[in-house]
């Protein structure tokens, strides 16, 4: 393997100059520059990341703590961090928290050791001390999706309380009005903001929320199969199951198909967090949709903003409901009557 040394003997400077060349510095000439570029490329020479890390005080990697790589969103999520991250010059190391604070500290700590850059988090609680003292320590980081209240560190994230109240409106619209909610765990701000969302929404139509009709789960499909089965033993079930995440619904929609009951025909059903899944299931699910994509991308910029001693910013965007077939058809509209033609008197001649 080719060294520094080799580059610089190859293309007649010194070492310094191949450093200077390889770090972009504008003091060195074009012809030097292009005599270095040359002989790396002749070498097929590798700068020592380790090495160069040292020196300068920087990896140019950032860790990414999401809370389930097993949900499509946050697969979509990482996906679209690793991609901005590459634009920018910076690698991802990602950490699986699998929704457990435990866990989620283990990787946490795991990149604090490796000297990353930054750090991304989805936090699954919050009460982590180690990420607490993390964030107040200096350390950079963003929080994507779900955040800390109280902790002053750039947030990343929808608004999804507009398409929670368009989504009432639609399910009111079509007749319902027992509407019940999975619920994603309180710890985590998106799992008590969806309630309260949803809980606005329905006093803005009269339509209460009884205790019986918010259901706990764990946003993993089995919370959404048990609290769908509880809802669906009771004396008067709802109409409708709302489930604050993807994967809760699709854990609501086993149970309902487990009793041989149709959606929507027995029970309408929709989610938060849509998935391609939802396009292919039987009825299409309608879903609260989060601009996944551009979340990621935001959070790459703003963390790259805080390590490059720019202004932090927190960024909200607008989810948006998408209407699909598992709440019901609308009721048809009533035929306009057609206006019978001006009767013409002609004259006989």
């Amino acid at each position: 393997m080719a060294s520094i040394k080799d580059v610089a003997a190859e293309a007649g400077v010194s070492v310094a100059t191949v450093s200077r060349v390889l770090n972009d510095h504008p003091s060195v000439s074009v012809d030097a520059r292009t005599r270095v570029l040359a002989a790396v490329e002749a070498l097929g020479y590798r700068p020592n990341a380790v090495a160069r890390s040292l020196r300068t005080d920087q990896t140019r990697t950032l860790g990414l703590v999401i809370s389930d790589v097993m949900n499509p969103y946050f697969t979509e999520l990482a996906r679209s961090v690793e991609e901005e991250a590459r634009a920018l010059g910076y690698s991802v190391i990602i950490g699986n928290a699998d929704e457990r604070p435990d866990l989620q500290d283990h990787h946490v700590r795991n990149l604090l050791d490796r000297r990353i850059d930054g750090l991304l988090v989805s936090p699954t609680d919050g009460g982590s001390p180690l990420m607490l003292d993390a964030a107040r320590g200096g350390t950079p980081m963003v929080f994507v999706d779900r955040w800390i209240p109280g902790v002053d560190v750039p947030v990343v994230r929808a608004d999804g309380r507009p398409a929670v109240r368009d989504l009432v409106s639609h399910l009111h619209g079509l007749g319902h009005r027992r509407l019940a909610i999975v619920a994603g765990p309180a710890a985590t701000t998106t799992g008590s903001e969806r309630v309260e969302a949803f809980r606005e929404a329905l006093a803005e139509y009269g339509l209460p929320l009884p205790d019986a009709y918010i259901g706990q789960g764990d946003f993993q499909a089995e919370s959404g199969r048990r609290v769908t089965d509880a809802f669906l033993d009771l004396a008067e079930p709802p109409e409708v199951v709302f489930a604050a995440d993807n994967l809760m619904a699709l854990g609501a929609l086993d149970a309902v198909r487990a009793r041989g009951m149709r959606v929507p025909r027995d029970i309408a059903l929709a989610a938060f967090d849509d998935i391609p899944w939802f396009v292919h299931t039987d009825p299409p699910v309608t879903a609260v949709a989060q601009p996944t994509g551009e979340l990621g991308r935001a959070a790459v910029r703003a963390l790259v903003d805080v390590i490059e001693g720019r202004p932090p910013q927190s960024v909200t965007l607008a989810a948006r409901l998408v209407v699909r077939r598992s709440c019901g058809e609308p009721p048809p509209l009533e035929p306009t009557p057609l206006e019978a033609p001006p009767v013409t008197n002609r004259s006989q001649s």
